[in-house]
C-alpha cells in the first residue's frame, strides 16, 4: 500500500510534468496517437515503471493505443518565488 502511494504520487507530479512540456512543445503532441492511453515511464526506475505499465495494461480499451513516455531526464524543482520576507511575531 505504501508504495502505491508512493507511486501515484511519482505518477502524477510526472503527468502535470508532462502537461508542462506538451504546451512549451506542442510539436511532440503531434506525435501522439489520439485517443492514446499515455503511461509515464523513468529511466533507470523499474519498479516504478512496472507498476505503472501493468495499472495501465488493467485500465486500457483495446480499441486505442497505449504509449510509454519516458522521462530520461528531469531538471530539479525550483521555487518560482523572487523575494521573500521574513517578520519575527514571537
Amino acid at each position: 500500500m505504501k508504495d502505491r502511494k508512493r507511486f501515484l504520487e511519482k505518477n502524477s507530479l510526472l503527468v502535470k510534468e508532462f502537461d508542462k512540456y506538451i504546451l512549451e512543445h506542442p510539436e511532440f503532441a503531434d506525435e501522439l496517437p489520439n485517443n492514446a492511453l499515455v503511461v509515464m515511464q523513468i529511466d533507470g526506475d523499474d519498479e516504478f515503471n512496472i507498476w505503472a505499465r501493468e495499472t495501465a495494461k488493467s485500465a486500457h480499451d483495446k480499441e486505442n493505443p497505449m504509449v510509454y513516455v519516458t522521462v530520461t531526464e528531469l531538471k530539479p524543482i525550483r521555487s518560482r518565488i523572487a523575494k521573500l520576507k521574513l517578520e519575527l511575531v514571537a
